[in-house]
């Protein structure tokens, strides 16, 4: 195997700074959607790079309901969501990480008459995020609750956001020290939550501040339904000692104070809307794609006030960009993976393209890097592996029965595949 001298400087950092569960998560976890830090990036540099349904596979259980939610690592757990295809019953499934065994299966709300989903969607796509004995599982506007990761029973709930994400929910909660940070961008209204995690109270509420009545790219009224909404989970960045929440709303991307949800710069697009991805921070700048619409990614400077400007993007590209998997840093190189499966490689603080290749099938999973090497699944069923390097370099392609539409998850030495149907550790 290769060394990776970009992952063993990563892991040298961890073992000097790691102090607390922060340290831990780190090392051994898998907290949220996109792993401890949000951005598909793992410490571990064992995994297999050839694998398939019965190669490299310690288990394989089968997950009830249809649910497009990442599974969540924390000690010997692994946590996610589900439901079924109507979308009345909105369950937490626990499975044991030695085994495979279900160990929770908590029916969480039962919904008498749930919000109309789309057929792409499901009603549970938000992945949950976790910490040491407890998880926040969220399906939006129907309901979120915190659970005792020991018993799974509720600690509290809440049901009474109101949003109508038209096309059922996709965004996932992050945790910034004790609050549960949330967005809610639907077609009747678009604000961002914090939660107390003791207690599930509100902190603060901030409604967006680009309108969704405002007029359009054509200049007509704000429509309906798709340009209103969203689907994209936040991030918090730090930026010159202070910390600062990253969140992207239909036709605008924002920068929140996650203590208090005071609105301290905002950059608009009007011409995007529906953003789904989550952002990834790095050489000073935000990588945000914008969602369907126009406009493709930006790399937004850090450290702006106000209605920023145009003068505040280093760059960005319209080609080839990705609406649904999410970016991925790695050093100086940025890759971006399309829907129709286009990945390409750009030079992080230019933007210049690097390389660009065609995978082939549709894309919503997110990536993860694991020992220099992306691996990414497709809605076919196919995971690709190729180097995380200046050169485009196909290391393999593994075929699965059912196709992915979660983000894999990671621990030092296995790999957690969440397929339509079945979740698979892979390990050597």
């Amino acid at each position: 195997m290769k060394s990776n001298p970009f992952r063993s400087i990563v892991f040298a950092l961890v073992m000097l700074l790691g102090v607390g569960k922060f340290a831990f998560s780190i090392d051994s976890n898998w907290s949220q959607f996109r792993g401890p830090q949000g951005d598909g990036i793992s410490i571990g540099t064992e995994l297999p790079i050839e694998f398939n349904e019965s190669e490299h596979v310690r288990w394989k259980t089968e997950i009830h309901g249809r649910a497009w939610s990442s599974p969540v690592i924390w000690g010997s757990q692994i946590w996610m969501s589900t439901a079924n295809d109507e979308g009345t019953e909105l369950s937490a499934v626990c499975v044991d990480k030695e085994t495979g065994k279900i160990i929770h299966d908590e029916l969480l709300f039962k919904i008498e008459t749930p919000q109309f989903c789309h057929k792409f969607n499901s009603y549970a796509s938000p992945t949950p995020v976790i910490e040491q004995g407890r998880i926040y599982v969220t399906f939006g506007s129907p309901g979120t609750a915190c659970l005792d990761t020991a018993t799974g029973k509720k600690i509290w709930e809440r049901t009474d956001f109101v949003c109508n994400h038209y096309r059922a929910a996709g965004s996932s909660p992050i945790l910034w020290k004790d609050l549960l940070l949330m967005n809610f961008d639907g077609s009747d209204e678009q604000y961002m939550v914090a939660l107390d995690t003791a207690t599930g109270k509100t902190v603060w509420r901030t409604d967006r501040s680009v309108d969704f009545q405002d007029l359009d790219a054509d200049g007509k009224p704000g429509s309906e339904g798709d340009r209103r909404k969203g689907f994209a989970t936040p991030h918090v960045y730090e930026s010159d000692g202070q910390s600062i929440l990253l969140s992207s709303g239909s036709k605008a991307h924002y920068g929140y104070d996650p203590r208090t949800g005071k609105e301290l710069w905002r950059i608009e697009e009007r011409s995007s809307h529906s953003p789904c991805t989550r952002p990834v921070v790095g050489h000073g700048l935000a990588y945000i794609p914008s969602g369907h619409g126009s406009a493709g990614m930006l790399a937004i400077k850090l450290g702006g006030n106000g209605l920023l400007d145009e003068t505040s993007i280093a760059w960005s590209m319209t080609k080839t960009y990705s609406n649904k998997p999410s970016v991925t840093l790695v050093g100086d190189l940025l890759f971006v993976i399309s829907d129709l499966g286009i990945a390409s490689c750009l030079d992080a603080t230019s933007g210049e393209n690097i390389w660009t290749e065609r995978l082939g099938g549709n894309f919503s999973s997110s990536p993860v890097v694991s020992g220099g090497r992306i691996y990414v699944g497709n809605e076919e069923g196919k995971f690709y592996v190729f180097e995380a390097s200046r050169e485009f370099n196909l290391l393999a392609e593994n075929q699965f029965s059912e196709g992915f539409m979660a983000s894999p998850a990671v621990d030092t030495q296995s790999l957690y595949l969440r397929s339509r149907t079945h979740l698979y550790r892979i390990e050597k």
